[in-house]
Order: structure tokens, then C-alpha cells, then sequence
């Protein structure tokens, strides 16, 4: 716009007209940004969203999370993690300084945009124990003379293992009240009918608490959404006052009139920070390595004080405050992706058998509960054909549908999982009844429409041929299961292969049927 001169002193002068030509046009008036906010809204503001009253089930176990929380491992599949997105900047309330003028324009930029929080799925990662506890994000910097805008604050980028789901829950010390006042309550109704129970041994009881809930109606699925609530000041309010208290502007006409234009500001302001802090009842699915995804977003900065000159205000002595970020916990939760899903009871072989299958390495022993987290190995049926993998989940118990002995923190690796390999012992009295508690732990939901493979492992103890024969003719009458009754006709394909692994034998077929089941044969 303007050539460099060569002298020193016609290019500070050059400087100073083009400082006074950017300061006397300013970006926006009030006027253009809230014509600028409803251009696409018929200038109209967006209606209030209809929220009403539910029930939210907490979706983990206090107890579970304690007891998972206190082991020492490198691997974390569930952690509670406190996220706050940063607070803009206040705008500034500054006027034009130059040589010849006792008071310019009104300069005053905005103040920064407060950093939001993102989460992202990549590939490589398999835990969650390297995360955080607490993550907030950097607030926005305040306006700057010469119409300068605030420096925005640093984004937070959270980079978790594909498979990974996040889930919105209230602060960890409201759950343990609730959890308090439920056991309490449950004992006292033991008491009365004169039972005595011990706290710990108390079966588990889901926690609900009350929520906002937004349902979409016109998205084709309706999804709902729990609407969260950050701090931020009334519609009209949230000034910085220069030199004067604020009654002295607040009762000047020019002042009120200027003030409804602003308030129409805040409220489509507001009302946009409403769209923005929702989250997904069932969570934010991260099932694949994609773009990162916006948890929470950061406060927007203040208008500063080049945005209120009109024909009755020419000097205008404020500026608008910044609005705030948002404090929430979110609970991760990492669900394998696996295509196979190893289940059976504790010390049935499952990892002796992972390690005759792939190069994984897991923990293997002869007292139960060796495997205390899930492995993922990786099986090769040749070099010209596609590989799988296998989760090895710690083995479950009767009972563990109702979170007995964590089951259902050990479940949910395998209920994405392409197809089930339930491995059982034939060291067992009653290796039928075994395959009856697997089934059964599992329930309906997690059985429907995968492919069953049934392993037989131990083949080589004594007495093994008759009860590998009782439980081939079990599994041959698993096609009329009411458990796998919801699962698509023809969809149903039950198998069942004997094996030692221990000693490697009759791994190749068990190899080839497993690749059956995932689908890559």
C-alpha cells in the first residue's frame, strides 16, 4: 500500500498514516458481527435448545476402577481424566498515540480465543496408562492496541489407541457420595432383615445421576446428547470500564442502546457455546486412526473497544470481557480390536495357547489368574495369505456378567471382536458345564451374529477322549442355544478342534480353523 522511503524519517511518518488510515476503519462495528452471526439465520437468533431431565447411568464401577488403579503395570485400559478447555482474553479499551493528536480513534483488539481440547486415534498405540491425569488447555491473550487481537491459547491434542470410546461422567468425588449413600442404604436393608454382609462382598449397583438431555430429531438416528453447562455471565453484561464506575455508563441512553445490540451478540454467542458442549450419551466411538475430534472447545475472546464507535459514541472508555472455557471428567475406555476374542475360565490354557499360535509372549503359569491384562497376538496362516489377531482376555468367572471379579472390565475386549474361541480345559470334571458358564457370561448381546470356535485344549490328560466327546456333542447342539437364537439365520457357525499346546500338537488345525472364524480363509 505504501512504498519504503529512504529516508529514516519520511518512513516513520509513512508509518504513522498508515497507523492512523488502519486505526480510523475499524474491522467490524457491533452492528456488522451480529449481522455477520445471523446472515445464515434468517436475523434471527437460534432458538433455545428443549432439553429435559434423565437419568445417566455412571458407566464404570468405583470399586473396579479402584482396584484396577492401584495395580503397577504399563498397561491401562480404563483411566478418568479431569479435561478444561482455556478462557479467552478480555478485549482492549485503548485509544490512538501519535504526535499532533491528544486522542485518537479507538484501537482496542479483541482479546485470543482460550485452547480447546482434542482427542485423536492413531495407530501404535495399545494402553492408556500414558496419559495424564488433569489436561487444560492455555488461556487467550488480551486485545492489544492498534487493533491487535489477543495470541489464541495452545490447543491440547490427546492422542490415544484405536479402539478407544469416551464417555462424559460427573466428578469423581459426587460418584463416591453416591456410591456412600447406596451402600449405606443397601446394608441397612440387609440389617433389617437381619442379614449381615461385609461391604466388599455387596453384588455391584449401577449409580445413576440426573443430566440435561438433548435429543436430535432430526437426524435420522435421533441421537442424544448430554448437554454440559460452562460458567458465563448474563446476556449484556461482562464490561470493562475505563476510568468511570459502571452505573455512570449504564445509565446513559447511548449506552443502553449500544448495549441491546450486544446483548443479541452474547445470546447467539451463548447459544452456540450450548452447540458446542454436548457429548454423546453412548460416548465418542474413536474405532478407527482419523482426523482429530474436538472434546471441548475454548472460550471466544472480548470485544475490544474499536467494535463500539458509532455516532453517539465516539470515544468509546470499555471493552467486553472474555468468555470462559469448560471443566469436565471423561472417562477412556479402550475396547480391543481384535478379530478373534479368547475366552475361557481362569487357567484354561488360553495364553499357553497364544504363545503356540503367534509370537506373542503372554504371562503363562499353573495357578489361575495368570493373566492379569488382555494380550493381543498376531497369527500367520502363510506367506501368501492374510494374517489375524487374537485377544487374551484374563479369564472370567461365574458371574462375571455382573462385574464379579472385573468381568466386565475384562468383556468388553472382546465385543468387537469379529468372532469368539472359547477355550476349554478337558482337565476340567465337566468341560459341557464349563462351555454353559462361558456362554452364559457372555449373554445374547455379545454372541450375536459371530462365529464360534470352541478349543479343546489339555487333550493329553487322562480320560481326555470321553470328555472331548460329551462336549463335540454339546457344541453340535449349540445351533438351538437360546442365547444364539439373535444372532441372522445362516450367520451361525459353530466349530470344535481338540489340541495340546503345551506340546504343539494338532496346532496347525486349530490355526486353520481360527482363520476360518476371522473371516480370512
Amino acid at each position: 500500500m505504501f512504498a519504503l522511503p529512504k529516508s529514516r524519517y519520511l518512513y516513520r511518518y509513512a508509518r504513522q498514516e498508515f497507523r492512523s488510515f488502519t486505526s480510523t476503519t475499524p474491522k467490524y462495528g457491533i452492528e456488522d458481527l451480529v449481522e455477520q452471526s445471523t446472515l445464515y439465520q434468517d436475523h434471527w437468533a437460534p432458538e433455545e435448545p428443549e432439553l429435559r431431565k434423565a437419568q445417566y447411568k455412571i458407566p464404570y464401577s468405583l470399586d473396579s476402577y479402584r482396584h484396577r488403579h492401584k495395580q503397577e503395570t504399563n498397561f491401562a485400559d480404563l483411566r478418568i481424566i479431569k479435561l478444561a478447555s482455556g478462557k479467552g482474553g478480555d478485549g482492549k479499551a485503548s485509544f490512538l498515540r501519535e504526535a499532533g493528536r491528544a486522542k485518537g480513534p479507538p484501537d482496542g483488539g479483541d482479546g485470543g480465543r482460550g485452547g480447546s481440547i482434542y482427542v485423536q486415534a492413531v495407530e501404535g498405540e495399545t494402553s492408556l496408562h500414558k496419559l495424564r491425569n488433569h489436561y487444560t488447555a492455555e488461556p487467550g491473550k488480551s486485545g492489544g492496541s492498534d487493533q491487535l487481537s489477543g495470541k489464541n491459547g495452545k490447543n491440547i491434542l490427546i492422542q490415544v489407541p484405536i479402539g478407544t470410546v469416551i464417555k462424559w461422567i460427573p466428578a469423581p468425588k459426587l460418584v463416591k457420595e453416591l456410591h456412600e449413600v447406596e451402600t449405606a442404604k443397601r446394608l441397612a436393608e440387609r440389617e433389617a432383615l437381619g442379614l449381615t454382609t461385609i461391604t466388599s462382598k455387596l453384588p455391584r449397583q449401577d449409580l445413576f445421576v440426573d443430566v440435561d438431555m438433548f435429543e436430535d430429531y432430526y437426524s435420522a438416528e435421533r441421537e442424544r446428547f448430554i448437554q454440559l453447562h460452562r460458567e458465563h455471565y448474563a446476556d449484556g453484561e461482562g464490561w470493562i470500564f475505563k476510568e468511570r464506575e459502571d452505573e455512570y455508563y449504564e445509565s446513559r441512553d447511548y449506552f443502553q442502546k449500544l448495549n441491546s445490540k450486544v446483548k443479541f451478540f452474547d445470546l447467539l454467542t451463548r447459544r452456540k457455546e450450548l452447540e458446542c458442549d454436548r457429548i454423546p450419551v453412548n460416548g465418542i466411538d474413536l474405532d478407527k486412526a482419523a482426523d482429530p475430534v474436538r472434546l471441548l472447545a475454548g472460550g471466544s475472546g472480548g470485544m475490544g473497544n474499536m467494535h463500539f464507535q458509532t455516532l453517539e459514541i465516539r470515544n468509546p472508555k470499555f471493552a467486553k470481557k472474555a468468555r470462559y472455557g469448560i471443566e469436565e471428567y471423561f472417562l477412556f475406555e479402550l475396547k480391543l480390536l481384535a478379530d478373534l476374542g479368547l475366552v475361557g475360565l481362569p487357567n484354561a490354557g488360553k495364553s499357553t495357547l497364544l504363545r503356540a499360535i503367534s509370537q506373542a509372549r503372554p504371562r503363562v503359569g499353573h495357578w489361575e489368574f495368570t493373566t492379569l491384562n488382555p494380550t493381543i497376538g498376531t497369527i500367520s496362516l502363510g506367506i501368501s495369505k492374510p494374517s489375524f489377531t487374537v485377544a487374551d482376555i484374563p479369564g472370567i468367572i461365574q458371574g462375571a456378567s455382573d462385574n464379579k471379579g472385573m468381568g466386565l472390565d475384562f468383556l468388553r475386549h472382546v465385543e468387537r471382536s469379529g468372532g469368539l474361541v472359547f477355550v476349554v480345559a478337558l482337565d476340567r470334571p465337566d468341560p459341557s458345564a464349563d462351555l454353559e458358564i462361558l456362554l452364559t457370561e457372555m449373554g445374547s448381546k455379545r454372541l450375536q451374529n459371530k462365529s464360534i470356535l470352541v478349543i479343546a485344549t489339555k487333550a493329553d490328560v487322562p480320560d481326555s477322549e470321553l470328555r472331548y466327546s460329551q462336549l463335540r456333542d454339546k457344541v453340535n447342539t449349540l445351533s438351538s442355544h437360546p442365547l444364539l437364537q439373535d444372532s441372522t439365520p445362516g450367520t451361525l457357525d459353530v466349530q470344535i478342534v481338540p489340541c495340546c499346546a503345551q506340546k504343539a500338537q494338532n496346532i496347525e488345525a486349530v490355526i486353520g480353523l481360527m482363520g476360518r472364524a476371522a473371516g480370512k480363509l
